[in-house]
């Protein structure tokens, strides 16, 4: 699963940033940015690549443009007869992505065309082409309204989703495809968990506005700002205050706790297991959710560099875990023989629930890819079942909305393992909806991710 941004840095305007530098030069580095996401780079990679200083601005204009690059890949179609090399169509898809809607553009039209024209001009690798993006952005200029009607029966201009991944969401969800592709195509809210070993949503709200920051409650930790703003604005965040989470990631922690947990003081601590915890979020809500001294956590992460992030994170928190460098599904390199009370396994996923936090996922994935996905998942899911002691739960989870990484996933493995009980549980949580047919009637509504959540216990004997 990618790492959470903090915010979205689309949700101010580039132009308003001080200090930034010309708009050609920006352009040439969100379309450099463009080229390495579609050769398969991630965009969190590919963005940090860029220095520190311009990064923000850079990263804005980027979002926009991998939110809008279906609608301009299909412009530049009517546009060029041949695909032009890589860099230069990457700066030519991205004057046309900001452009196209002039009631989304961050800058005037025109003074994008004239930037991008003069980007390539000022780049050695762009230059040759710099006559040929001059005339083709001339030519949208003058034939905007046409060129934008020609490609609006094109799903792929229209939703800005592969056409594979908009099939598949007809497939998995009829009644609310089209929600969730708008929905991904929106800016995500800056949602915080309060940690509850500190304080408490109600008395942090106050923090907040103390210092003239507005934010509404959502779900039982967690607070929604009215505007993202960078974490060292918030009181107290250097010191474990709170997290950046979104309202569906929050939900694992007490659906996995919840009910399990000891009734009365001084019992032995429950043994859980995050499986695949990096960067560590759930791992802390876990902790913070169960309180001093009721679970001791283990955290596994496959990835040495990616485990540094949950030490980071326990650390900024004031919390502690077993954190272990190893593959989940290979138990005999890191089990001790000991079962689990309960085991949280956020699966790795295609993470097609988080579009709108990660604009460059849609992009990145193949249709294959969902199926070796579900492969591991499955996989996963075999090797853990057997660590969990009678009467204990597993939560499996995605941030998915794909049907094969969860409601199928599920399907097939309570087949295949009949000491298996689903408990209620979410199902499928859409993007920015709480409705689902088959999960607990109180499913959180609002501003969320997509996500999957299922609740499997393991029957005690009688």
């Amino acid at each position: 699963m990618p790492a959470d941004l903090s915010s979205d840095p689309s949700s101010g305007s580039a132009s308003s940033a001080p200090q930034q530098p010309p708009l050609w030069r920006q352009l040439q580095l969100t379309a450099g940015a463009l080229a390495s996401i579609r050769a398969g780079t991630s965009g969190t990679v590919a963005f940090e690549a860029v220095e520190p200083a311009l990064r923000p601005g850079v990263q804005a204009l980027g979002f926009q443009v991998l939110r809008w690059l279906g609608r301009a890949e299909a412009l530049r179609r009517h546009l060029a007869k041949r695909t032009p090399p890589p860099l230069p169509d990457a700066l030519l898809c991205t004057a046309l992505a900001l452009a196209w809607h002039s009631d989304h553009a961050p800058y005037e039209p025109f003074t994008l065309v004239d930037q991008a024209v003069e980007a390539a001009k000022r780049n050695p690798a762009t230059r040759a082409q710099a006559s040929f993006i001059n005339a083709c952005l001339r030519r949208f200029l003058r034939e905007r309204d046409e060129l934008v009607a020609a490609t609006d029966t094109e799903p792929v201009a229209q939703w800005n989703h592969p056409r594979w991944w908009i099939e598949r969401l007809k497939r998995d969800h009829p009644r609310d495809w089209q929600r969730v592709l708008s929905a991904d195509n929106a800016q995500a809210p800056m949602t915080l968990r309060v940690n509850a070993l500190q304080s408490t949503p109600a008395a942090y709200l106050l923090e907040l506005e103390a210092v003239g920051l507005a934010a509404t409650r959502v779900g039982a930790d967690g607070l929604q700002l009215a505007r993202a703003r960078p974490v060292q604005q918030l009181p107290g965040f250097a010191d474990g205050a709170c997290s950046v989470q979104d309202a569906a990631a929050q939900l694992a922690a007490p659906l996995l706790l919840d009910g399990l947990l000891p009734a009365t003081p001084g019992a032995a601590p429950l043994r859980v297991l995050d499986a695949c915890a990096a960067p560590g979020g759930k791992t802390a809500h876990l902790i913070e959710r169960a309180g001093p001294g009721a679970i001791e956590v283990t955290a596994l992460e496959v990835d040495a560099v990616r485990s540094r992030r949950i030490d980071e994170t326990l650390a900024r928190l004031g919390l502690k875990a077993k954190v272990v460098v190893a593959d989940a599904g290979r138990t005999a390199d890191w089990w001790d023989g000991a079962l689990f009370d309960a085991i949280l396994l956020d699966a790795p996923c295609t993470a097609s629930g988080i579009v709108r936090r990660h604009p460059d996922v849609r992009w990145l994935r193949r249709e294959s890819d969902t199926a070796q996905l579900a492969t591991q998942q499955a996989m996963l899911l075999a090797a853990l079942w057997p660590l969990v002691r009678p009467g204990g739960r597993l939560l499996y989870c995605t941030c998915s909305v794909f049907r094969e990484e969860g409601s199928q996933q599920i399907d097939a493995f309570l087949v295949r393992n009949t000491d298996a009980r689903l408990l209620p549980s979410p199902g499928h949580l859409l993007p920015q909806s709480g409705a689902n047919a088959r999960g607990v009637p109180d499913n959180p509504s609002g501003d969320h991710d997509g996500f999957f959540y299922a609740l499997l216990e393991k029957p005690a004997p009688h």
